[in-house]
């Protein structure tokens, strides 16, 4: 037995822990849970926990069903939410064949996977997440226009606002979780909130917003209020995304710092941000998953929706920013496109294989784009070479099928899934006659 079992097994012990939560996420990101008694752990830790794959979301075929969820110690973590008594933990699992090989329909396998090719390249690989939700009044009801928590817009500071006992709660209980937070604000849509997770390994990350989203509609409840992901709930209002910087690292040296280069960005950097020019398309069907998505991407303001980069330019997909230009170890890149939704470990595999495919060809930068994309006409786009974005899951799904860097990241399991249940969302959204189509054309039709 290694010492963090030890210690999770002592700390269960010590702290009169009651119930594990054995948490672990399918592959269009929706968190799966089963809890375990304390006298059930040791086992779990040795042999883990089987269950039914072929119930889960792109785990498995029926002919194929049997899985093992084998708890990852070093993230056990007490929920403070379930109170300091009888209390209850969690912590994250790798699934498994009942073999011991890993499962490539888990999406922290496909993470993992992608992080050991960066490794083998020398790169350790850092992200930092700005992450954007709403709070609305209860109740929310399907269907039917959901009521902002508040009327305030960026940054305001108010001493009434619901939304600054909400994220004091929040920040102190993922505090107390481990997972460090940078900053919190209002940002611009009426009820709309970001707080913003410190950098961490992309692993690390990507259990945090996993975490984080729990822990957001759990204190929401508590203040009666329901937060939502969703990335454009309001028509006339700001989406949600979640920009996330990104960085590379050869050991303690950041590989993409050059004090003699413009803007500071080393080749390595330049690189990086080529590959994620380049399969920016491609990726999108997993970084922007949902027929919403693309009600956010094309609604202009700080979402993107044309493949560019600048160096102060939030129009961009990709930014380069200028926080802490002397200082080598801060240097990194903003990817503005992603879903508070996405499932993070997908996403964050793609956008490292599209940085590192960057490098490993020696793509070239293009031009750097300092205009308001947004007010450039289709011909001044066009001749700057600037691309859109896909405009629906639709296109994104058709340049997601044709990308051998997808399918090779993804792996075949879970690139043939994503595919097939996101065309059959597609497809039946399509077919859905509107709230628009009803108020605009059957009064005139």
């Amino acid at each position: 037995m290694d010492k963090q079992t030890e210690f999770v097994l002592r700390a269960m012990e010590e702290r009169d822990v009651r119930f594990v939560r054995l948490w672990f996420t399918d592959v269009l990101g929706f968190l799966k849970s089963v809890a375990a008694a304390p006298a059930e752990l040791e086992g779990a830790f040795s042999e883990g926990i089987g269950f039914d794959g072929s119930a889960i979301q792109g785990f498995a075929r029926v002919y194929e069903s049997d899985m093992v969820a084998h708890p990852d110690p070093s993230t056990f973590q007490l929920l403070p939410w379930r109170g300091s008594t009888h209390g209850t933990a969690r912590m994250f699992c790798d699934i498994r064949l009942p073999d011991g090989s890993p499962s490539f329909a888990d999406p922290r396998f496909v993470l993992k996977r992608a992080l050991d090719k960066a490794s083998q390249m020398g790169f350790t690989f850092y992200t930092h997440p700005e992450i954007e939700f709403y709070l609305f009044k209860q109740p929310v009801v399907p269907g039917q226009i959901p009521t902002p928590a508040d009327q305030s817009g960026y940054f305001d500071h108010t001493t009434t606002s619901p939304g600054v006992d909400f994220r004091r709660q929040a920040i102190t209980m993922l505090e107390q979780m481990g997972i460090s937070v940078e900053f919190s604000h209002h940002e611009g849509g009426p009820g709309q909130q970001e707080i913003d997770l410190r950098y961490a390994d992309a692993l690390t990350t990507a259990d945090n917003i996993m975490t984080f989203r729990v822990v957001v509609k759990e204190v929401a409840a508590i203040h009666d209020l329901f937060a939502s992901f969703m990335p454009k709930p309001l028509t006339q209002h700001p989406g949600s995304g979640m920009h996330t910087h990104v960085s590379l690292f050869e050991g303690d040296t950041n590989a993409f710092y050059d004090a003699t280069a413009e803007y500071n960005l080393s080749k390595t950097g330049r690189q990086f941000i080529a590959g994620l020019l380049r399969h920016a398309a491609e990726i999108t069907a997993v970084t922007n998953p949902w027929i919403n998505s693309y009600k956010r991407l094309i609604a202009g303001g700080e979402a993107p929706s044309y493949i560019c980069w600048g160096q102060n330019n939030r129009s961009a997909l990709v930014r380069v920013p200028m926080y802490k230009p002397t200082k080598g170890a801060s240097a990194r890149v903003e990817l503005r496109s992603i879903d508070s939704a996405a499932n993070p470990y997908l996403a964050y595999a793609l956008v490292l294989a599209a940085g590192l495919a960057g490098i490993e060809h020696g793509y070239d930068l293009p031009e750097g784009a300092e205009d308001d994309v947004w007010s450039l006409t289709d011909k001044q786009r066009q001749a700057l070479g600037i691309k859109p974005l896909p405009r629906s899951l639709g296109m994104a799904i058709e340049a997601m099928e044709s990308s051998e860097l997808v399918a090779e990241t993804l792996g075949e399991h879970v690139f043939d899934f994503y595919l097939r249940n996101k065309k059959a969302e597609y497809e039946d959204y399509r077919s859905y006659v509107t709230e628009w189509e009803l108020e605009h054309s059957l009064p005139v039709l």
